[in-house]
């Protein structure tokens, strides 16, 4: 079957075969008809078996192709009289598989009861019994060496025989009635002795020849043939055939022509698979669709299934048509498995890709200051579209996969990403809101807390109110965009108010931690500081008790505002005068603070809720206590200064003491006006000191202790005494070199001495001189006056 290539001709093929006694010429007449090379017999030998078992091959020039089976011959010697089964078996086989069987009989047999031709008749028509379902076969009765007796009266005679062979020949109950021309169609032809008559017998194969060409045309030989097995499925039909005839059970051909399509067209499925499995383009698309997406995978999967289909229809579509179908659907359900992780890693390429393209243009629509729900819809609307789109193009014609799920995992994916951008840009919006307030109340809250007085709180809950409503009118219009439901709207506000809220809160505790530093910067800046802010001179005149009354109720105050939050308009306590009953009063009155019970000795204010206190009652009766103690200092300090500038003040002895002295040194002021010399004398001692006086710096050097000065003075006055008297003794030689002087040098002397004048009384110049241009020495260092440099 290969070598003739019987598979291509589909169902365009005859199969001829022919049975007979030994030695009637069988092979010789195919050799002749068909022009094939049978084994013949050779006379000038002796008359023998020459074709043992079945012999096939192809007919030279016969269009379509045909093939015929030359039969081992019936009522041979060599297998004697008992050995009939291998007749039976090869009669059965040819009937099964021919379209048209040749009965080769000789003509002077024909009306003979015993002849050879009746038993193989029987033999024939037995068979056919076994075949549940026969097929219609043509049964050419060749008669050869014809006599002088026409055909016309072989033929009716030879008929006659064949229907009581028919009849007599046992038959199952479904064809008892059944005529002869329902399984088949008997012709008679006439031919020549080969041996006596050999031109006239060519002729004769001649002309029969041409009635096999077009054999299955409708009117041919075989037009009317029923069951034909397609060709690519001959090979095996026939093997399976002779297995089943070889072990001797009945031939069920209509089963058969099933099982030969089905095991036939499972081969072509199979082949077909193979091929599309191995098919280049295929592997090349499989490759590049699982990193990267492929466009036309669709057409071009469709393609390739359409051209894997068309060719298993071709190759199948002689055979029965029931089993054709499933086994196409096989095929394709194995080669749509096959493809399917393709597709899918296809689609997953479009999901991705539409996700990538959704998010460009999202975040483009966005930063276009669209609002957050239209720029999602419209995005979403546009993306979706392109996804069908785009599966159209992916889609698989044969499988009618559903690209739902896909879609809903894209929905859901695009779904994530809205969500998480919502919830980004509403974070970020927050924050964004969240910072402007508390850049908004930090401050402010802080300058108010810091200077605290009765307004401070409501002015804090008008500054926070202003603030808030001014925050939550843009953060409502910004939610406005994102598509939200109004409870989760309302939700949001009130966290950006409550955050509000906290930012005062936290600004409040954190300005509660440092309350004793700001009390002690108000009461320094009370304390030291006058009405006008220009730091205080404690001259002796201030009253140091008032001033720090004053001083401390305003750090009082401060306490009090900082002891809780007031951020509701009802919100009314009486911390200020708790605080002043129990720490002002009771510091002036000791006695009424021992009798009287503590209104600090608890941990809560009343009417004040703990969430709202920043400092307890015990905490600032503490505080209290800390910032006396820190301050007293201070107060002290004041009070020192203002009695050491009172002695300052008071240089003049008491009334008494200068009383004692007018009185007890009434002769002494008498002895020096009868004698103005002593006048002098201690005029000119008065002077020496004050020039050390001034020289020395003696103020200035008592004002870092009494005895860090006299270490000072120590140095310095031996130094000083000596450069004092060395320039009274330069200055007395200029004044003797200069008495002979032109009078033009009267001039500077004069505006020296009147220089001078405001040191001491007029007539002392010569003394204010020497005064005024004693060289001071300071840490060895020698400077000299102005007075010298002129």
């Amino acid at each position: 079957m290969k070598e003739v290539k019987l598979s291509e001709c589909g169902l365009s093929y005859a199969v001829v075969s022919i049975m007979g006694p030994q030695s009637s010429g069988k092979s010789t007449l195919l050799n002749n008809l068909f022009s094939t090379n049978f084994r013949e017999m050779d006379a000038f030998k002796g008359r023998s078996q020459t074709t043992k078992g079945i012999w096939m091959a192809r007919c030279a020039g016969i269009e379509p192709c045909t093939i015929v089976m030359d039969l081992e011959g019936t009522d041979g010697r060599e297998r004697g009289e008992d050995d009939t089964a291998f007749e039976k078996q090869s009669a059965l086989f040819a009937l099964a598989v021919s379209d048209i069987v040749l009965i080769n009989m000789w003509c002077h047999d024909i009306g003979r009861e015993q002849a050879a031709n009746k038993p193989l008749l029987k033999t024939v028509f037995q068979v056919m019994m076994r075949l549940f379902s026969p097929r219609k076969t043509t049964m050419l009765f060749v008669i050869r060496d014809k006599t002088r007796t026409p055909l016309e009266n072989l033929e009716p005679v030879l008929r006659e025989d064949i229907q009581k062979i028919w009849d007599s020949v046992p038959k199952p109950q479904a064809h008892k009635d059944t005529p002869l021309s329902e399984f088949f169609n008997v012709q008679v032809v006439a031919l020549s002795s080969f041996e006596e008559k050999e031109e006239q017998f060519r002729e004769q194969v001649a002309s029969l020849r041409q009635r096999f060409h077009q054999s299955i045309a409708p009117g041919g030989l075989a037009g009317d043939r029923r069951g034909v097995v397609p060709a690519s499925g001959f090979s095996f039909s026939a093997q399976e055939i002779w297995k089943v005839i070889k072990e001797n059970k009945d031939l069920d051909l209509p089963a058969h022509k099933v099982m030969v399509a089905t095991v036939r067209c499972e081969e072509i499925a199979n082949e077909k698979y193979a091929a599309f499995v191995e098919n280049e383009e295929w592997s090349q698309l499989e490759e590049t669709v699982q990193s990267e997406p492929v466009s036309g995978f669709g057409k071009k999967i469709n393609s390739l299934l359409h051209a894997c289909f068309s060719e298993y229809d071709a190759e199948a579509t002689y055979f029965d048509e029931g089993v054709r179908t499933a086994k196409q659907k096989q095929l394709q359900e194995k080669l749509l498995q096959l493809i399917q992780p393709a597709y899918q890693s296809a689609l997953g390429h479009v999901r991705s890709g539409t996700l990538d393209r959704f998010k460009e243009a999202f975040e483009k629509a966005l930063k276009g200051g669209g609002r957050f729900s239209e720029a999602a819809n419209n995005c979403v609307e546009s993306c979706v579209a392109q996804f069908d789109e785009k599966c159209a193009d992916v889609v698989i014609e044969l499988a009618n996969w559903d690209t739902s799920k896909v879609r809903e995992k894209l929905l859901r994916d695009i779904d994530a990403h809205v969500a998480s951008v919502r919830e980004a840009k509403i974070s970020e919006l927050t924050s964004s809101y969240e910072e402007k307030l508390k850049l908004s109340l930090s401050g402010p809250v802080e300058a108010l807390l810091d200077g605290a007085n009765s307004d401070t709180w409501p002015s804090v809950r008008s500054l926070l109110k202003r603030e808030m409503q001014s925050a939550v009118l843009g953060y409502s219009t910004a939610l406005n965009g994102f598509d939200m439901d109004e409870e989760t709207r309302q939700n949001m506000i009130s966290s950006l108010e409550d955050f509000a809220r906290g930012v005062v809160e936290g600004k409040a505790r954190e300005e509660a931690g440092r309350v004793l530093i700001r009390m002690k910067d108000r009461f320094t800046m009370l304390f030291s500081h006058d009405s006008d802010s220009m730091p205080r001179v404690w001259t002796g005149k201030e009253d140091i008790r008032s001033i720090t009354k004053t001083a401390r109720s305003a750090s009082l105050k401060l306490l009090a505002v900082m002891a809780a939050i007031r951020l509701d308009d009802g919100d009314k306590d009486n911390i200020e005068k708790t605080l002043a009953v129990a720490l002002l009063d009771a510091s002036g009155n000791p006695i009424r603070s021992i009798t009287v019970a503590d209104p600090l000795a608890t941990s809560s204010w009343e009417k004040i809720p703990a969430s709202k206190t920043l400092i307890t009652p015990v905490q600032c009766k503490s505080l209290w206590r800390q910032f006396k103690m820190e301050t007293e200092y201070s107060v002290s300090q004041a009070i020192s200064a203002q009695e050491a500038n009172k002695r300052n003040n008071n240089w003049l002895p008491p009334p008494w003491a200068i009383l004692a002295l007018v009185i007890l040194g009434f002769n002494e002021f008498m002895t020096l006006l009868k004698n103005p010399l002593y006048l002098g004398v201690i005029f000119v001692i008065f002077l020496l000191l004050k020039a050390l006086w001034v020289q020395l710096d003696i103020a200035g050097e008592f004002r870092h202790g009494v005895v860090p000065g006299l270490i000072s003075l120590s140095t310095k006055f031996v130094p000083t005494i000596m450069n004092l008297i060395k320039r009274l003794a330069e200055e007395g030689a200029g004044a003797g070199a200069g008495a002979g002087a032109p009078a033009a040098n009267e001039n500077p002397q004069r505006s020296s001495s009147k220089s001078n004048s405001n040191a001491v009384p007029v007539g002392s110049s010569v003394s204010s001189s020497s005064s005024s241009n004693v060289t001071s020495l300071d840490n060895g260092k020698r400077h000299t006056s102005s007075s010298k440099d002129e």
